[in-house]
């Protein structure tokens, strides 16, 4: 492990403030997928150790947040820490979206990480009626004045992700931009350009397209289903874009999206350190060339040309 590369880059988080590394850690698959804490403290620590700085969670990825706070509580002040509620959850017996859920769910968030804040609340992808009663954002709003969180966000896609970028008291994004999941470059990251905020993408590796989906994770099956219809219509070829051959789609992928204008850092989620370390490695390369990433967007604008390809929230 002596010749992998810390993670020294930092991107302004938008208006925020925060500083944050172009590689996150996404983390739905150690709630869902049941790991065990000492592989979800070995991946976790080895993240930190390296440089990123952003973990990502949510109250509804079971076991996820008190996973991470058991394991990297006690080096909280090594990381932006990003959370998001709204859906129901267990032990909680309010509505979705109600102002009452969210502020029961980021109670119990705070307990299950073992933090006094959470930088990031994010409302986890409701639709955009929800965003326009504004019940939903004013509770996260009333949590940040009473100090329990620092910034509030949404994540989400399409037309309710701009909308979104715009209401007063936003300071994060998160949503979909991967090779096969371009609508959203367009769609909302003018948006949150225009408003200074801070952007962090989900799915930046498209779910690996290029595998058999046989190979994914019964988690992932229905992202990536329709990746992979994407994928093949495309028609990609890895040595046209500079490349050896088909182990390279995993960094292709990453540095696409982190090659992006207006994108800030990226989450992956795994509970595999040799993933984790893949990782690391692609994005300590930077951008991709001009010329590879002109073509990836070429090629998902070819493909479909009537814009139907949206965001998969």
């Amino acid at each position: 492990m002596a010749d992998l590369p810390i993670v020294t880059e930092r991107r302004p988080f938008g208006k925020t403030g925060l500083e944050v590394s172009p590689l996150g850690f996404g983390g739905a698959p150690i709630g869902f997928l049941e790991t065990e804490r000492e592989r979800v403290a070995g991946v976790l620590n080895l993240l930190l150790d390296h440089g990123v700085n952003l973990i990502d969670t949510a109250a509804m990825y079971r076991g996820s947040e008190a996973l991470i706070g058991d394991t990297i509580g006690d080096r909280r002040d090594d990381f932006v820490l990003v959370s998001k509620c709204g859906h129901k959850i267990d032990g909680v017996d309010f509505e979705a979206w109600t102002p009452e859920l969210i502020t029961a769910s980021i109670n119990r968030s705070l307990e299950q990480l073992k933090t006094e804040v959470i930088d990031v609340m994010l409302l986890h992808s409701c639709d955009i009626d929800t965003l326009k009663k504004g019940e939903a954002l004013d509770a996260l709003l009333k949590a940040k004045r009473a100090g329990k969180i620092r910034f509030a966000g949404y994540s989400g896609d399409n037309e309710a992700a701009a909308y979104a970028a715009g209401l007063d008291g936003v300071s994060v994004i998160q949503t979909s931009i991967n090779i096969c999941d371009q609508r959203n470059i367009d769609a909302v990251l003018p948006e949150t350009r225009d408003h200074d905020l801070g952007v962090m993408v989900k799915r930046p590796i498209a779910n690996a397209a290029w595998k058999k989906l046989d190979d994914q994770p019964g988690m992932y099956k229905n992202y990536a289903s329709e990746y992979t219809k994407r994928f093949a219509e495309m028609g990609l070829n890895p040595k046209k874009l500079g490349f050896e051959g088909a182990k390279d789609w995993p960094e292709i992928a990453l540095r696409f999206t982190l090659s992006t204008p207006g994108v800030h850092t990226a989450i992956i989620g795994t509970t595999n350190p040799d993933n984790a370390l893949a990782n690391i490695r692609a994005a300590a390369k930077g951008q991709l060339p001009v010329e590879a990433y002109a073509a990836i967007r070429g090629a998902f604008n070819k493909a479909d040309p009537d814009g139907k390809w949206t965001g998969q929230t």
